[in-house]
């Protein structure tokens, strides 16, 4: 039976209650007054439950999808204002035990050479993102205990944190590795990770067990109530997401949903960010033997849905998707973005991709980028389409997280916070590795949040903190 209070996954995600939400929600698509009123509750910011959103991802109607896309991006920048949270995923490891079918790390792919950073090699790697501005990583592995367990992982994170690159950093570290046991979660907690992120890759039972054939991921409820053992062990930002195109889109953004209910009903907060990845061709696998590959169109809604029904949370697009389209999804609700990414192990350093070239193996890839952008260009996107690019770590590291974040989201003051650091950030960039672009748009784009400060309390605080970075200051955060 569906219990959101249960802490077995087959319950907090019940199959039947997908699927009866699923079939309610195709008979009330249809009728304008309940989905006016679901978009009327929507509207006050609160959120929307899964039979609501349910509901919405059903709606074929143009008009109204056009008052969903439009109402999602008001939702988004009216808590987080216009800024876009900049990352770099980093991959520590591609040994992995595991057999997924979706994934280049996969173990049936047996030819390529395995590859784990030395600490010299990570410090390459770091060396690099920081002089491309990266001030917030995310740290990917296979799952292997042998090749990459856990004491490697804290002995990385030690690592990152200690480098400095002239004005360069690594202000926070998440994490994006396979499910562990809560002693595990306990020692990542002291190693200062930033948010714990686990991907379900997809909720439907059957699917997961067909997608995952063997290796320690094969256990549907082990890693479905990882989470749960995060949270439980002080870990109060965790991150959620689906890989779509495994199983049907609706059924999984409806049972992430209710993945997201239990948390916030069990812990008092749910997931810190929503990942939304679609499936790429990958070392090994095309995406041609997957058949329920999501649609652009499918895949606005369900990022536009998401944004109606966890408005709080920071919802992530990486590069699997081309340069136009992310600008798109940006404007639905999206509110983190990967720049510059490389998705091998090495990838940033050009020394250890020389190394790999003479090992006699192939070099994994997890998945192909759609974007190949550098991070510059991509900030020079952003700023043209009026946003403000941020690299601002500040809430991590006043120690606004978890609920108290959460409390500062609902009360609508987040925005504020949000905003100013993520100027004072841009300022940081635009000083330490713009070119002549981007430091005129950069410089445009802050004196207009400065004239739109209604605060003078704040805007007094700012100008003082930007005039301070372009003297050499750092890390300047409020």
């Amino acid at each position: 039976m569906y219990d959101i209070l249960s802490s077995n996954a087959n319950s907090f995600i019940n199959d039947h209650e997908v699927i009866m939400s699923l079939d309610e929600g195709k008979l009330l698509a249809t009728d304008p007054k309940a989905v006016a009123s679901i978009l009327k509750r929507a509207k006050t910011f609160k959120g929307l439950n899964h039979r609501e959103a349910a509901v919405l991802m059903q709606v074929t109607d143009p008009d109204v999808l056009e008052k969903i896309y439009a109402l999602a991006k008001h939702i988004k920048e009216h808590i987080y204002g216009r800024r876009i949270v900049i990352f770099a995923p980093l991959y520590l490891s591609d040994y992995c035990i595991n057999n997924c079918s979706y994934c280049g790390y996969s173990s049936k792919n047996k030819n390529p050479q395995r590859h784990r950073l030395t600490q010299e090699q990570l410090k390459k790697e770091v060396q690099i993102l920081e002089k491309l501005g990266h001030k917030r990583l995310a740290l990917e592995t296979g799952e292997d205990p042998i090749n990459c367990p856990i004491d490697y992982i804290i002995e990385c994170i030690q690592t990152i944190y200690s480098l400095k690159c002239e004005n360069g950093a690594i202000r926070r570290v998440n994490i994006n590795i396979a499910a562990t046991s809560i002693e595990n979660y306990y020692r990542l907690k002291e190693a200062s990770i930033g948010t714990y992120i686990l991907f379900q890759e997809t909720y439907h039972k059957p699917t997961y067990l067909n997608a995952h054939p063997q290796g320690p991921k094969h256990n549907y409820e082990w890693h479905t109530e990882a989470h749960d053992r995060a949270m439980t062990a002080g870990i109060d930002d965790v991150g959620v997401g689906v890989l779509y195109g495994l199983y049907d889109w609706k059924y999984d953004t409806t049972a992430m949903l209710m993945h997201a209910e239990h948390l916030e009903a069990i812990h008092g907060v749910g997931p810190h960010t929503i990942s939304v990845p679609r499936l790429r061709a990958a070392t090994g696998m095309t995406q041609e033997s997957f058949p329920y590959l999501v649609s652009d169109d499918h895949f606005k809604q369900l990022v536009a849905v998401l944004r109606l029904a966890v408005p709080y949370a920071g919802m992530i697009l990486t590069t699997r998707e081309s340069p136009d389209f992310r600008n798109e999804m940006i404007n639905l609700g999206i509110s983190q973005v990967s720049a510059g990414s490389c998705t091998g192990v090495g990838g940033y350093a050009s020394s250890i991709k020389l190394e790999k070239k003479t090992d006699g193996g192939t070099p994994l890839v997890q998945f192909e980028p759609e974007d190949q952008r550098s991070p510059i260009e991509i900030l020079k996107g952003l700023l043209k389409g009026g946003y403000i690019p941020s690299y601002c770590t500040a809430c991590y590291r006043e120690g606004r997280t978890g609920d108290r974040f959460m409390q500062l989201a609902k009360s609508g003051r987040i925005a504020n916070v949000c905003q100013v650091n993520a100027i004072l950030t841009l300022q940081e960039y635009i000083d330490d590795y713009g070119d002549h672009e981007l430091k005129e748009l950069g410089e445009i784009a802050i004196q207009r949040e400065i004239d739109l400060m209604s605060n003078k309390k704040t805007k007094g605080k700012t100008v003082e903190a930007l005039s301070q970075i372009k003297n050499g200051a750092r890390d300047l955060r409020i």
